[in-house]
């Protein structure tokens, strides 16, 4: 009789381990699908870049601008009041000589809020080409935000 009393009282022991393989399972395509997904979420950013609250830059001396207008054409400014319209080549051979003189005068590309990215990036080549080491983008001041500012200044 010990004997069956003996082998009543044995129990199995538990195993406390968790079986983490279906886990790895699931992590694995959560992984694979974040990734496929992940780049397909930026496509639909609407943007207005014309408008900002940057600060002005103060310059000493007149600087370069590069305008492009919403039909996709070139102006030159070199002196206030100066605006010339200019082709391409043009426009790479006029700021190429003035860069040759001054190398440290700045350049500003204006892009009309209509324009063509492409234009705009066109003439950043451009100016590239012409041994340009820095150019800056103009904008206008946001309406909205400058109304606010000066109304809190009252």
């Amino acid at each position: 009789m010990a004997g069956i009393n003996a082998r009543r009282h044995r129990k199995r022991k538990l195993k406390a381990e968790i079986n983490v393989v279906p886990y790895i399972d699931v992590m694995l395509v959560l992984l694979i699908i974040f990734m496929v997904t992940a780049p397909l979420l930026n496509l639909g950013v609407d943007i207005d870049l014309p408008q900002s609250n940057a600060k002005s830059i103060q310059e000493k001396k007149d600087p370069v601008i590069v305008s492009v207008d919403a039909s996709g054409n070139y102006f030159l400014t070199v002196k206030a009041g100066s605006n010339e319209a200019v082709t391409a080549e043009t426009l790479t051979a006029k700021v190429r000589g003035i860069v040759s003189q001054n190398p440290d005068v700045a350049v500003f590309v204006a892009g009309d809020a209509k324009a063509n990215y492409q234009k705009v990036m066109d003439a950043l080549v451009l100016l590239q080409s012409a041994n340009v080491k820095k150019v800056g983008l103009m904008s206008q001041p946001d309406q909205a935000t400058q109304g606010q500012a000066n109304q809190g200044r009252r």
